[in-house]
């Protein structure tokens, strides 16, 4: 097993990139990149990192310097000929060949797209534009490297000792969450936590003592990279980014309503089975389930990604019982700032009643909380969002306000033509 103190006291970046892979991300990007490749490979749309928590002053804790290193080496990196080989030949979600042969050359010969980097205010702007297909790729690691920039810098000063104990402290930490959640029977869960992780190494670890601690309680991981080294499943579906999208391309308020249905018929084309899976919160869940078409119902399950978790499962059982379908066939996936009190806590409401299955991310993967001065490794939130496409503005409404994005006049359009109405603020953690 990796010393991870040793090699955080060491400090050589060469040894330990923030970013191994192209395949260093998460295993939704793939699934909606050959989406995208193949429905809207010409759409020009520009990404921004956006750090919600004003008070932690990036520009400020990271050097610019690593930072562009950093960058320029995710810049660099192609597939490997295994990294290929998996993806082509390995078997996802039950079916083999996941990746058509055109995405598959397409992504053997990518190379990142250039980034637009300043400060402003003690934070960094950091932007990429180009072609979606490949644009959309940058999301993942540019919010892993910012992340573990920022661990780095603030255990710039420990040693050596100063760094075990940390580490065995954080360990301790999540080897007794994983005891707690064993206890839960029929228990399904997997790790989301790639976007905002302490470090790789730091995931890897996490996701071992997952393996050992939960057995086939754990399902999976959503880092392809690690789910190839470690043998284990990648897991992942969709994400905001299509509909987003999808919406700022429409011409008026119908195509609008219209766009984030448009997204899932693509994707029913593509998907079957766990695949299809609904996200239903961009511009408002309750609005989304009471306009979507019949055949939505048939899907196999919902993913709750904000709001009120307990009230999002219940909407989604209520839809399924109008539209004739049984909800304990149906599969809801919780995936929004989730720690170990909240999984038990949802498992025991919904257990029996659906599928319950969990995301576990940012708590999993950088729960570092009050284990160093000033709370100086505590999670924050950063998002990278696709915020223009072909010159318009992308929305998000979600289901807490506190997450919406976009210019302030839009959304009250958007508002105005999903019909959302007034919004329980919640606190965005991560």
């Amino acid at each position: 097993m990796v010393d991870i103190a040793t090699r955080v006291y060491n400090h050589k970046w060469k040894i330990d990139p923030i970013v191994r892979s192209l395949i260093d991300t998460d295993f939704y990007k793939l699934l909606m990149c050959q989406s995208v490749f193949r429905n809207r490979p010409d759409t020009n749309v520009t990404f921004s990192l956006i750090n919600r928590s004003k008070q932690i002053r990036l520009a400020e804790l990271i050097d610019e310097g690593e930072l562009r290193e950093q960058l320029d080496h995710v810049r660099n990196l192609s597939l490997s000929r295994g990294e290929s080989t998996w993806l082509r030949g390995n078997m996802f979600y039950g079916k083999r060949q996941m990746f058509r042969h055109d995405f598959m050359e397409f992504l053997e010969g990518l190379r990142l797209p250039d980034y637009h980097l300043e400060k402003r205010d003690g934070q960094y702007e950091l932007t990429f534009e180009g072609k979606w297909p490949e644009v959309m790729l940058w999301e993942v690691p540019a919010l892993a490297v910012i992340m573990e920039l920022r661990s780095r810098a603030v255990l710039k000063d420990m040693g050596r000792f100063e760094l075990q104990v940390l580490y065995a402290r954080a360990m301790t930490r999540l080897w007794e969450k994983i005891q707690t959640l064993r206890k839960l029977p029929d228990l399904r869960i997997a790790d989301f936590g790639t976007r905002r992780r302490h470090s790789f190494l730091w995931q890897d670890w996490a996701v071992q003592a997952m393996i050992e601690g939960l057995g086939t309680g754990f399902t999976g991981t959503s880092n392809c990279l690690v789910a190839m080294r470690r043998d284990i499943e990648a897991i992942g579906t969709n994400a905001h980014e299509l509909p987003m999208v999808y919406a700022a391309l429409a011409p008026d308020d119908e195509t609008l309503r219209r766009a984030p249905y448009d997204v899932l018929a693509d994707w029913h084309e593509e998907h079957e089975g766990n695949l299809r899976i609904i996200l239903p919160d961009t511009y408002g869940t309750k609005g989304f389930l009471q306009r979507a078409p019949d055949w939505l119902a048939g899907w196999t399950g919902i993913r709750i990604d904000s709001g009120d978790p307990a009230e999002g499962a219940e909407t989604a059982i209520r839809w399924w019982k109008e539209r004739g379908e049984d909800p304990r066939d149906k599969l809801v996936i919780f995936s929004d700032g989730l720690d170990v009190d909240k999984i038990v806590e949802l498992h025991q409401a919904f257990h029996g009643r659906v599928k319950v299955s969990f995301g576990w991310g940012t708590l999993l993967t950088n729960d570092f909380r009050g284990l160093v001065p000033d709370n100086g490794l505590s999670p924050f939130s950063l998002v990278c969002k696709a915020v223009a496409a072909d010159g318009h503005p992308t929305i998000k409404l979600s289901d807490n306000p506190l997450k919406a994005s976009g210019p302030a006049e839009e959304i009250r359009r958007y508002r105005r033509v999903f019909s959302v109405e007034d919004q329980q603020e919640r606190p965005v953690v991560v």
